[in-house]
C-alpha cells in the first residue's frame, strides 16, 4: 500500500516537474518569439533608418554636386566677365592716355575706338540687367509695328560681314509670305535673333550658316542652323542655364559671358514662344523660334522725317544739372547750351539745393549716387521747397533723376514720389531730350540738313548702293553705332564717290546726331 502511494507521489511529482519544465519551455519559446518579433520590428525600423539615410546622403551629394556646378559656373561667368570688362577697358584707357599726349593719335579716330568700347561695355551691363529683370519678374514687353522683310533683311545684314569674315556662307532668303507688318516687341525679337546669329557665326569654324523663316496660321517659326561645332546630347539643356556653355573645350575658350542662350529662351517664353535646340543633319546645331506675330494691317504711311533740332519754340528754359562726375556735367551742357537752354550746374547736393534757390529752375536733372545728399535727398528737399513758393507752389520744378543705379529705377510722375522721370546711365541723348520736351511740354525746331549755315554739298548719286544705304539707315535707326563705322568704311570701297557723304555722316556720329545722320541718308537717292 505504501509502495502504490510512493510510486504515485513519484509520479505526481515527476508529472509536475514535467509541467513545470514544459510551462517554462513555453515560456521561454513565447518569449523567444516576442523578442524576435520585437527584433523584426527594430530591423525594419533600422533598415527604413538606413534606407532614409542612403537617400539623404544621396540628396546631399547631389546638393554639393550643384552646389560645385553653381561654383565653377560662377567662377568661369566671373572669368569670362572680368576678359569682357577688362578689353573694352584697356582700350579706353588706352585711348585716354594717348589723347593726353598733344599729336600722338587723332583725336577723331580715339573717339571712335573709345564710344565702340564703351557700347560694349554698356551691352554687357544691359545682359546682366536683363537676368535681373526677368529674375525679379519686371520686364515688359512692348507692342511695336514692325516692318518684318526689313527688319529680317537688316539683321543678316549685320550679320553678314562677320560671317564672310570667317570664310563662311551666310544664306538666307525671305518666304513670299512674309507679312508687311508685324506686331511685337522689336527690341527683344531682334536681341533674341541676334543673340542665335552670334552663336552661329562664332562656333562655326567652317561651312556655312542659314537662316530660315516660315510664317503660317499668325505664327512665326525661325530656325538658324550652322556646319559648327556641335552640340552633344547631355549638354542640350545645360548650354541654356546662365554662365553656361556645355562641356565643350572648344565652346569653353570663346569669349563672351554666357548669358546670350538664358537670356534668349527666357526672352521668347516671356513672348509666348520658345527656343529649341536640335543637331543638325551632317553636324552643327539647329536653334528653333517659335513665336505668334500677329500681322499689323492697315499700318499708315510713314510720316515726315524728323529734323536735326535746333532749339524750342516759347520762352527760353533753366536746367540744373546736379552730378558729381565732371564728365557727365560737360556733355550735359555741351548738348542742352546749343539748344538754348539757360544751364546751371552743381557738383554736389548741397550745393544744387542752394544754387536752386537762387537760379529758379524749370527742370533738375539729378544724379543718384553722390557723396553726402543722396539724390532721394535732394529730390524731396527740392520738392518741399518748391511746395512752399507761392502762388503756384506745388509741381512747378521738374525733376528727372539721371543715374547708372538701375536697381533704384523707379519710374516717378505717379504724385507720390518727388521725382517726375527717370532717365538711366549711359543716356541716350535722343532720349533724354524726348524726356525733357514731356516734362517742359516743349515743341522742338528743327531744320533740314544743311540748313542755316552754308549750302550742304550735293550729295552724290549712288546708284547701286540702295541695298548699303538701307543698311546704314536701319543701324542708325536701332542705334548701332558699333556697326556703323564698318558700314561705312564698306560704302566708300564699294563706292568712291559717297566719300563726301560718308564724312558728313561721321560728322553727325561725331556729335551723337542720329536724327541728322538718319535724315541724310533719307535724302540720298
Amino acid at each position: 500500500m505504501d509502495g502504490g502511494i510512493l510510486r504515485a507521489a513519484t509520479l505526481g511529482m515527476i508529472s509536475l516537474a514535467v509541467a513545470v519544465v514544459l510551462g517554462a519551455a513555453v515560456w521561454i519559446v513565447v518569449g523567444l518569439r516576442r523578442r524576435e518579433h520585437a527584433a523584426t520590428i527594430r530591423i525594419g525600423a533600422l533598415t527604413g533608418e538606413l534606407a532614409a539615410l542612403r537617400d539623404g546622403q544621396a540628396a546631399l551629394q547631389k546638393a554639393r554636386d550643384v552646389a560645385e556646378a553653381a561654383n565653377v559656373a560662377k567662377t568661369r561667368y566671373l572669368v569670362g566677365v572680368s576678359h569682357e570688362i577688362r578689353a573694352p577697358l584697356n582700350a579706353i584707357y588706352g585711348y585716354g592716355q594717348l589723347l593726353e599726349r598733344p599729336g600722338a593719335i587723332e583725336p577723331g579716330e580715339a573717339a571712335r575706338v573709345i564710344r565702340r568700347s564703351s557700347e560694349h561695355l554698356t551691352n554687357i551691363v544691359d545682359g546682366l540687367l536683363d537676368i535681373s529683370r526677368i529674375e525679379s519678374g519686371v520686364m515688359t514687353l512692348s507692342r511695336d509695328i514692325v516692318p518684318l522683310p526689313e527688319f529680317l533683311d537688316a539683321i543678316v545684314s549685320m550679320f553678314r560681314v562677320q560671317a564672310e569674315a570667317k570664310g563662311l556662307r551666310l544664306i538666307y532668303e525671305a518666304p513670299r509670305n512674309l507679312p508687311a507688318h508685324v506686331r511685337t516687341d522689336e527690341k527683344r525679337l531682334r536681341q533674341i535673333l541676334v543673340n542665335l546669329l552670334s552663336n552661329a557665326v562664332k562656333y562655326t569654324p567652317s561651312g556655312s550658316i542659314a537662316l530660315t523663316v516660315r510664317y503660317s496660321g499668325l505664327i512665326a517659326d525661325f530656325a538658324v542652323s550652322d556646319t559648327g561645332i556641335g552640340i552633344p546630347p547631355e549638354d542640350v539643356e545645360r548650354i541654356f542655364e546662365p554662365f553656361d556653355r556645355g562641356s565643350s573645350a572648344i565652346a569653353q575658350d570663346q569669349p563672351g559671358t554666357g548669358l546670350g542662350l538664358a537670356i534668349t529662351r527666357v526672352l521668347a517664353q516671356l513672348m509666348g514662344g520658345d527656343v529649341a535646340l536640335s543637331p543638325a543633319p551632317g553636324g552643327g546645331s539647329v536653334f528653333r523660334l517659335r513665336l505668334m506675330l500677329s500681322e499689323a494691317r492697315d499700318v499708315a504711311a510713314p510720316t515726315a522725317r524728323r529734323r536735326a533740332i535746333t532749339g524750342y519754340d516759347g520762352p527760353r528754359r533753366t536746367i540744373l544739372l546736379i552730378d558729381d562726375d565732371p564728365a557727365q556735367l560737360a556733355v550735359l551742357q555741351g548738348l542742352l547750351r546749343p539748344l538754348g537752354f539757360s544751364v546751371y550746374a552743381a557738383s554736389g547736393g548741397a550745393e544744387g539745393i542752394d544754387l536752386a534757390l537762387r537760379c529758379q529752375p524749370d527742370l533738375v536733372l539729378l544724379d543718384i549716387q553722390m557723396p553726402g545728399l543722396t539724390g532721394w535727398d535732394v529730390a524731396r528737399r527740392l520738392r518741399s521747397i518748391d511746395d512752399a513758393v507761392p502762388p503756384n507752389g506745388g509741381g512747378r520744378i521738374k525733376i528727372l533723376l539721371v543715374s547708372a543705379n538701375a536697381h533704384e529705377f523707379a519710374a516717378g510722375g505717379d504724385g507720390a514720389a518727388a521725382h517726375n522721370g527717370f532717365v538711366l546711365k549711359p543716356v541716350q541723348l535722343e532720349a533724354l531730350l524726348d524726356a525733357i520736351a514731356a516734362q517742359l511740354g516743349l515743341v522742338w525746331c528743327s531744320a533740314e540738313p544743311g540748313a542755316g549755315g552754308a549750302p550742304a554739298t550735293p550729295l552724290p548719286d549712288l546708284a547701286g548702293a540702295a541695298a548699303s544705304i538701307a543698311r546704314l539707315r536701319y543701324l542708325g535707326r536701332v542705334g548701332n553705332v558699333r556697326e556703323i563705322d564698318g558700314a561705312l568704311d564698306a560704302l566708300t570701297n564699294d563706292f568712291p564717290d559717297s566719300a563726301v557723304l560718308v564724312a558728313q555722316l561721321r560728322d553727325h556720329l561725331r556729335r551723337f546726331d542720329l536724327k541728322a545722320y538718319i535724315d541724310l541718308l533719307n535724302a540720298v537717292d
